[in-house]
């Protein structure tokens, strides 16, 4: 008998017009022939405990989560992941075991970057710009592999604060604050340096004011702006002889990571990622 029923996934947030990510999932779901379908659903700050309730009743194998709502949806799950309760935010929702998930992919997409240009971050000293959610989720999953110490830096002293307790407090890695005033120095012997802000991404000849003259020809590099295949603040580091990582493989990887907790199925690495460039328009 014919099934004319789609299985449905989609994101939840607020503004979402100009979120790309249905376009990323649909054209994985299209190549392989699965039946499902992404939405891309607006949902106001106070409508996301019925949004939850919705997604319940119509049985949605899953959702994306993204802005207000990556930490208001936890009180609303079954149960979420040790990385996405010490981070604070959930970004994807999936059906584990009978019980509504939460989990954090963000960070993993970022690890998976890593792992596929053979870098481990374990015993590594890191230092992370920024405090927010990606840096938060790309720190805590550092901390978790190992990393042994990690320097959080941030204009802003509460948030980055926060940040380096939940790390110390969670993990086994060191983790310290420096309030970023100024052009900021990175520290000698630094292995992994990471952008984690969104400078860059708007305007791109706009780059995070450091001392590019203090990067160490072995520090690896990553900048998480994922319209690029490469960044101002990426090149000055190649021009250092630095190895680089773009966030266009961590965009990618995030995305393959909610195919397959979505469907079951393994995610067409290469179609997701022509369907990214095709949304950002990049040729390269």
């Amino acid at each position: 008998m014919k099934n004319y029923r789609e299985n449905l996934v989609g994101v939840f947030g607020d503004p979402v017009d100009e979120n790309p990510t249905g376009a990323i999932e649909q054209a994985g779901f299209d190549y392989l022939g699965l039946p499902f379908r992404f939405l891309t659903i607006k949902v106001k700050e106070g409508d996301l405990e019925d949004a939850v309730k919705g997604m319940r009743a119509m049985n949605f194998s899953g959702i994306g989560v993204t802005m207000p709502h990556k930490q208001t949806i936890m009180q609303y799950l079954d149960e979420v992941s040790k990385d996405a309760s010490i981070i604070g935010a959930v970004n994807t929702v999936y059906w584990k075991e009978g019980k509504l998930f939460g989990e954090n992919v963000d960070g993993k997409g970022f690890m998976m970057s890593l792992k596929d240009n053979n870098i481990n971050p374990y015993g590594k000293k890191i230092v992370v710009l920024g405090a927010g959610g990606a840096a938060s989720a790309i720190a805590v999953e550092l901390a978790l592999a190992g990393a042994k110490h990690i320097t959080i830096v941030n204009i802003e002293e509460t948030q980055g604060e926060r940040l380096v307790k939940s790390i110390n407090d969670n993990t086994e890695s060191e983790a310290e604050f420096n309030l970023w005033k100024g052009t900021y120095t990175i520290p000698e012997g630094t292995d992994i340096f990471i952008n984690a802000t969104s400078i860059g991404f708007v305007d791109g000849t706009q780059c995070p004011d450091v001392d590019y003259n203090s990067y160490g020809k072995d520090t690896v590099v990553c900048d998480v702006i994922p319209n690029k295949t490469t960044t101002l603040f990426l090149d000055k580091a190649k021009e250092k002889g630095c190895k680089t990582i773009n966030g266009l493989s961590m965009l990618v990887n995030q995305g393959t990571l909610c195919f397959e907790l979505w469907t079951g199925e393994k995610a067409p690495l290469e179609v997701m990622t022509n369907a990214v460039k095709r949304e950002f328009n990049i040729t390269d």
